[in-house]
């Protein structure tokens, strides 16, 4: 089997003035560090694929579409071909084309996304990307590790007695009174899989659940977290020629209210060490093997529209200019998935299998759970699962989590059929 690897990248920071995590925080007044989109196209005999990283909070519905598409078309291949995954950082944008047009049209709210922007990172990622295929690379080997994160994430879902929720367990420094409460049910490994030329890596990629928040969202400085300083300092350790992807897992119940209060800006340099050092001590333990089998499977994913959520009073809620700009602009992420919904229009769930290791791409901001039950159906794989693609239905909670009540199922705008809907899928992706 012959076969070759491109790694690309382009700068995405948004300039001075943009929104970010969707106009309900401060807009971008300084940058800190710049975003990027890093990814890589495979090559073989078949159509190209292509796995791409962003250091934004995230890519909804059509904006989602056409960042795939654009890459599909500098490759050589389709867009169900593709797969565009969010880092998650919140001092980042957060692109719903559809959202920004019904925020727009009200004229007091914040925009959701300068399109004239989208359209500059469009023409970056196809340059990128056609740039990247002159100087492909011959692609033999793989390998796979795993190393335990120490004092990073805690679930952020604390129940009572009774299995509802306590609290949610914050970054803020107003969460000190949950904070000697348990870590809760994570997924505590880092995982790895790198891409090698004979014995030389080209490419690796790094995986694990926690939302990327350390210090944000009070200030517009923009920054690509403590996950994205992670990657840069093992940017910095590791060879020049490999190029380092960051992905974040199933987050959406993670996050590191127990280990981190975001009155403290040093934290964020604690929490760097603490991927880094997974980083490196997961990169030891990399043993290449020559790559036998490849496949790339998808599977649509449509799950119903929560129950709760009318489009009528939806549309009231952002008309009401009484209301905070908050509680304006979050429904029109959720009117923009309804009007998605009507049209049958579904997200694609993708996985790359090569030998026994399957990175898989899940959409919006799964719980860790849907990655844990994975990982026990799939024992005999390695597998590292990628959340946050396409961003459109938002959170995706277990179905018990619904009893459970909380933050996260108020915002989801799928109801609880979407659990058995979503493994389904997972698990067709699977089948040989």
């Amino acid at each position: 089997m012959k076969l070759q690897i491109a790694a690309f990248r382009f700068d995405v920071t948004p300039p001075l003035g943009h929104s970010l995590c969707g106009g309900w925080i401060p807009a971008a007044a300084q940058i800190e560090d710049s975003l990027e989109a890093i990814g890589f196209v495979l090559l073989s005999d078949q159509r190209p694929i292509v796995i791409c990283s962003v250091d934004w909070t995230g890519l909804c519905n059509s904006a989602h579409f056409q960042l795939r598409e654009a890459l599909a078309k500098a490759a050589g291949t389709t867009a169900e071909r593709v797969a565009v995954q969010c880092v998650h950082q919140h001092d980042a944008p957060f692109a719903c084309l559809e959202t920004d047009r019904i925020v727009r049209a009200q004229g007091d709210l914040p925009p959701n996304m300068d399109p004239e922007f989208f359209k500059v990172c469009l023409k970056r990622s196809d340059s990128a990307v056609r740039k990247s295929l002159k100087t492909a690379r011959r692609l033999t080997h793989i390998g796979a590790a795993e190393s335990k994160v120490e004092k990073v994430a805690s679930n952020r879902r604390l129940l009572d007695d009774s299995g509802k929720i306590l609290k949610n367990r914050s970054v803020a420094a107003s969460s000190d009174d949950v904070r000697d409460l348990p870590t809760g049910v994570i997924d505590p490994w880092l995982k790895t899989v790198a891409f090698y030329d004979g014995r030389e890596k080209v490419a690796a990629c790094y995986y694990y659940a926690v939302h990327p928040i350390s210090y944000c969202c009070q200030e517009g400085h923009v920054t690509s977290e403590f996950v994205g300083h992670a990657r840069r300092l093992k940017e910095q350790h590791d060879s020049p020629d490999c190029t380092h992807l960051y992905f974040t897992g199933c987050a959406g119940n993670i996050n590191t209210g127990k280990y981190n209060n975001s009155s403290y800006k040093e934290n964020r340099q604690v929490l760097t060490q603490q991927i880094f050092q997974a980083m490196e001590q997961a990169s030891e333990k990399l043993r290449p093997e020559p790559i036998k089998t490849l496949s790339w499977k998808t599977a649509d994913f449509l799950p119903p529209v929560n129950k709760t959520f009318s489009a009528a009073q939806i549309e009231k809620q952002i008309n009401d200019h009484s209301r905070k700009v908050v509680h304006r602009n979050r429904p029109a992420f959720t009117l923009a998935w309804l009007r998605r919904h009507a049209q049958k229009t579904p997200i694609i769930l993708s996985a790359l299998h090569v030998n026994q290791i399957s990175l898989l791409h899940l959409p919006a901001e799964p719980f860790v759970e849907y990655q844990l039950r994975t990982q026990v159906l799939q024992s005999d794989r390695f597998v590292a699962t990628a959340g946050y693609g396409d961003g459109g239905p938002w959170y995706i909670p277990t179905a018990e989590a619904y009893f459970q009540g909380g933050y996260e199922i108020n915002v989801a705008f799928s109801g609880p059929q979407v659990d058995g809907i979503l493994m389904k899928g997972i698990q067709n992706l699977f089948l040989s």
